[in-house]
């Protein structure tokens, strides 16, 4: 794990003033339109791509010269295409995404100088920029080839895996600020809960086209057979509505893989000071080189879910006791979310400290005259009709 420093330290850094970006101005039909549409994607687990467009627009790292520009940005919201339940159908994103970087190649210089090196795109999708919600299909596909030498901010994050690129920034999925503050319980109400989760055990109905696949690669089926009936576990598929509150009450809630490696359980976690149960092999954590998750949450590998109940008793009281000191940092859980306004060190201000932490751009990102590095006509050839 790169888990530089000790809790919090990088977590405050400032990115005002160590970078500068240039928002580009896109038709509506791009990001605006899609939302008068369809208001649910202000509230769904992918909004960040629609509050970090918004977020920029007023940022003081916004500059309106492109020459002075370290990064440039293409606002387009790819995941706001939901099913009548709400889930996002990522089918139109490809052509959605190849429409505006031919817009913004054709318009300004800039992507041609680098072809995207110097871009960053929000892809928070359950695979990124591959553009399925079907692993299978998601891996056939792999990441858009025109997005191959961009910067992706994206949710999902795991080792090896083809959907994710070195140097992507993983974010936190969007969890609604204002709903979880609002269910604040005091802080001095003992936690008697000893493990929680609440979910889906077998993912029924998970896909949008209405397949039918096992959740999590068998993680989760593991913990409801091995621990259904053990009192130290408070665990169901009902969604109580008092789900924040118990969270509160909990000392440790399980975050599982299910569809993807990432679920917004571990931001819920984070802000109820609750130690999260990481059960997802590989995966690479939200903001991971300034968070450290090794200190406040607890690895379980998905072929120990049998034994979870030992693992767990067996944490001495004194590391559970730091964890929760940890988790208590304010500055935890502001990064795990996109308030409105925005505040220092909130997800936003994550995003730009990674996006800074890149620079300067190497001199190798520029490509020689007359240089093309990136095949247009690569990938499935639904990908390449006009959107």
């Amino acid at each position: 794990m790169n888990n530089v420093g000790s809790a919090g330290d990088v977590l405050e850094d400032d990115p005002v003033g160590r970078l500068k970006v240039y928002v580009y101005e896109l038709p509506s039909k791009y990001n605006k339109k899609i939302l008068q549409k369809d208001p649910r994607c202000l509230s769904h687990m992918f909004a960040a791509e629609i509050y970090m467009h918004r977020f920029l627009l007023s940022s003081p790292v916004r500059t309106l010269n492109p020459e002075e520009a370290d990064w440039f940005y293409t606002p387009i919201y790819a995941t706001c295409d939901l099913t009548p339940t709400g889930l996002p159908l990522p089918f139109k994103s490809p052509r959605m995404v190849r429409s505006a970087i031919q817009l913004i190649s054709s318009s300004w210089p800039y992507w041609n100088r680098t072809e995207g090196a110097d871009h960053f795109f929000v892809v928070p999708h359950d695979f990124g920029a591959c553009f399925h919600y079907q692993e299978e299909k998601a891996i056939e596909r792999g990441i858009l080839p025109i997005l191959q030498r961009a910067t992706l901010v994206q949710t999902f994050g795991q080792r090896n895996h083809v959907c994710l690129n070195e140097g992507s920034i993983t974010i936190p999925p969007y969890a609604p600020p204002q709903k979880m503050q609002a269910r604040q319980i005091p802080l001095d109400t003992p936690r008697s809960i000893f493990v929680y989760f609440r979910g889906l055990f077998y993912d029924v109905n998970n896909d949008p086209e209405g397949g039918y696949y096992a959740s999590g690669r068998g993680a989760r089926a593991a913990v409801w057979e091995n621990f259904k009936n053990n009192p130290l576990f408070d665990i169901s598929t009902e969604h109580p509505t008092t789900y924040y509150e118990d969270m509160q009450r909990a000392i440790f809630c399980l975050c599982p893989l299910g569809w993807a490696p990432w679920s917004p359980r571990l931001v819920e976690a984070v802000v109820f000071g609750c130690i999260p149960v990481i059960i997802a092999d590989d995966i690479v954590l939200p903001f991971a080189d300034a968070i450290p998750w090794e200190e406040i949450g607890v690895f379980v590998a998905e072929e120990d879910v049998p034994k979870l109940d030992t693992i767990l008793t067996s944490i001495p009281p004194e590391v559970i006791l730091r964890k929760q000191r940890l988790l208590a940092n304010p500055s935890m859980k502001r990064a795990m979310l996109f308030p409105q306004p925005a505040l220092p060190g909130d997800a936003f201000h994550q995003i730009l400290n990674g996006l800074a932490r890149k620079l300067p751009h190497q001199k190798s990102i520029y490509l020689k005259p007359g240089e093309k590095i990136l095949n247009w006509t690569a990938g499935p050839v639904g990908d390449l009709k006009p959107w």
